[in-house]
C-alpha cells in the first residue's frame, strides 16, 4: 500500500448520478469533507464542506434556492464558486472568507471529482466508459458500497481472478481455475490479466444467465487504470467457440467497471456497473445481473475487509508474493511511482 497519500491530480467518482439532488450530501473523499449538491439547472457542485467562520460543517447547513449555501451556525452564506456573499449583521464581508471548491463533472451516469490543482482538471482525462450508455449494451448499476478497507486492496482483489475458486464459489468459482495460468502484461500505466478457462462447465452465474448445459469456454480478462479503476471483460461462449481465436459473441459477453474512490486511508467507496451484450431489454435478466454479481463483490468485501484488519494488527508481518500477484504488485508500483512524481512536482513549485 502506498504510504505516500492518494494521487490526488485525477478524476475520481464522487456519487451515483441519481445521489444528487437539491440536498447537501455530505462525503468524505481521499481523506478530505465535501459537500455535494445540485443547482437548480442540475449542475452538479462540490464543496468543502466547512464554514470558514467557525468550522461548522455546511452540509449541516440550508441550500436556498438561489443555489447559495446557507451555514445552519450563524448563517454566512455562499454562493457556488465559494465566495461568501452575506455575513448577517454587516456589510463587510473579509476576503478569507472563502469555501474551497472542487472541478466536478456528470458523465457515464456518474459525477466526477477533482481533488488537486484546478488548474490541470481536464475533462478528457476522465475514463471513456462509453458502454454505460449505448444502446447495443444493457447496464446495471450497482449498489454503493461502503468498504472498511483500503481502496488498493480491492484494486488488488480485482486484479487477482485466482481467488475466484476460493471466495466464490457460489457464483463465479469452479475448481479448476486457480490452476489455470494468466498472462500479464503492461500498456503504459495499465496493467492487464488474461486467463482462458476452455472446454470447462461453466461457473455458476454463467450456467444461470447462458443457460449453458454443456461444457463453455470462459474468458476473464482485466484491466487496471490508475488511480482506481478496474474493468473485467468476462464471459461465456460454448466450447469451441469462444476461444481466443473464436467469436465470443457467440455467447454472453459482460463487462464490469469499478471504480474505487478512496474516503480514508483505511475505508473506501466502492461503485461498479455490469454491462452485457444479450437480452438487453429483459427486466428479470438484469434483476439477476445485479443481485448475482451484488452476492460476488460482498463476498469480495468480506475478504478485503478481513485483509485490512489483518493489516492493521501486524503491521510489520513481511508480505509474501506468489507468482500470480505479478499484475497487483506491477499496478502498486504504477500508483506508487504516479504519487511520488506528483508529489516531487509539487515540493519544486
Amino acid at each position: 500500500m502506498s504510504g505516500n497519500g492518494y494521487l490526488r491530480n485525477a478524476w475520481y467518482v464522487a456519487a451515483w448520478h441519481h445521489e444528487l439532488e437539491r440536498v447537501l450530501l455530505p462525503r468524505t473523499l481521499l481523506g478530505e469533507p465535501v459537500v455535494l449538491f445540485r443547482r437548480q439547472d442540475g449542475t452538479p457542485v462540490a464543496m468543502e464542506d466547512c464554514c470558514p467562520h467557525r468550522r461548522m460543517a455546511l452540509s449541516m447547513g440550508t441550500l436556498l434556492e438561489d443555489d447559495t449555501l446557507q451555514c445552519g451556525y450563524h448563517g454566512f452564506t455562499f454562493d457556488c464558486e465559494g465566495t461568501c456573499i452575506r455575513i448577517p449583521g454587516q456589510e463587510t464581508i473579509p476576503a478569507q472568507a472563502q469555501v474551497r471548491t472542487y472541478p466536478v463533472v456528470e458523465r457515464w451516469r456518474w459525477v466526477w471529482i477533482w481533488m488537486g490543482d484546478p488548474a490541470l482538471a481536464d475533462e478528457a482525462l476522465i475514463p471513456d466508459i462509453w458502454m454505460n450508455d449505448h444502446p447495443d449494451w444493457a447496464v446495471v448499476e450497482g449498489d454503493l458500497i461502503h468498504m472498511a478497507g483500503h481502496y488498493q486492496l480491492a484494486i488488488d482483489n480485482l486484479l487477482d481472478p485466482s481467488h475466484v475458486s476460493f471466495v466464490h464459489q457460489s457464483t463465479l468459482g469452479t475448481d479448476n481455475v486457480a490452476d489455470i495460468p494468466v498472462a500479464v502484461s503492461r500498456a503504459s500505466d495499465s496493467v492487464s490479466v488474461t486467463r482462458w478457462i476452455l472446454d470447462s462447465p461453466a461457473a455458476p452465474i454463467y450456467a444461470k444467465l447462458g443457460e449453458f448445459t454443456q461444457n463453455v469456454d470462459r474468458w476473464q480478462i482485466i484491466s487496471s487504470h490508475p488511480p482506481s479503476m478496474v474493468i473485467v471483460d468476462m464471459g461465456s461462449a460454448l466450447a469451441g467457440t469462444g476461444a481466443p481465436e473464436g467469436d465470443r459473441s457467440q455467447g454472453i459477453e459482460l463487462r464490469s467497471f469499478n471504480l474505487l474512490t478512496p474516503e480514508t486511508e483505511g475505508t473506501a467507496f466502492y461503485f461498479y456497473t455490469h454491462v452485457r451484450n444479450f437480452k438487453l431489454n429483459d427486466a428479470a435478466v438484469s434483476k439477476q445481473v445485479k443481485a448475482q454479481f451484488r452476492e460476488a463483490f460482498l463476498e469480495d468485501v468480506e475478504v478485503i475487509e478481513a485483509v485490512q484488519r489483518g493489516n492493521d494488527r501486524f503491521p510489520e508481518s513481511p508480505r509474501v508474493d506468489a507468482g500470480f500477484d505479478k499484475a497487483t504488485v506491477l499496478a502498486r508500483r504504477i500508483l506508487e511511482r504516479r504519487i511520488a512524481d506528483e508529489g516531487s512536482r509539487e515540493a519544486a513549485e
